[in-house]
């Protein structure tokens, strides 16, 4: 997969601000990504080293349309924890 295949983009909710202080971030990523290709997608693209990936599925939602009900899809996320002193310049004016 090409880096922008893994990194789908970034989750910037209020749970993950509050992450940002313990240098993790959180990110949507493509539903066959491994955690090496997750860790190799982030230190290219934003030139830090990552110390521990967490990935997890997220299920999907019921919701209404009118009268039916329709499945939202399943994603995938990643929190990506940095060395300590490192930080992601994308992140910052969050």
């Amino acid at each position: 997969m090409h880096l922008y295949e893994v990194l789908r983009r970034p989750l910037i909710t209020e749970k993950s601000t509050l992450l940002k202080e313990q240098n993790r971030y959180a990110f949507e990523v493509a539903s066959g990504a491994s955690k090496r290709q997750i860790k190799e997608a982030v230190e290219a693209a934003f030139k830090v080293s990552v110390v521990k990936i967490n990935v997890m599925n997220v299920p999907g939602k019921m919701k209404r349309i009118g009268r039916r009900q329709v499945l939202t899809p399943v994603w995938k996320k990643a929190v990506v924890t940095l060395e300590p002193g490192q930080k992601i310049e994308f992140f910052e004016g969050v």
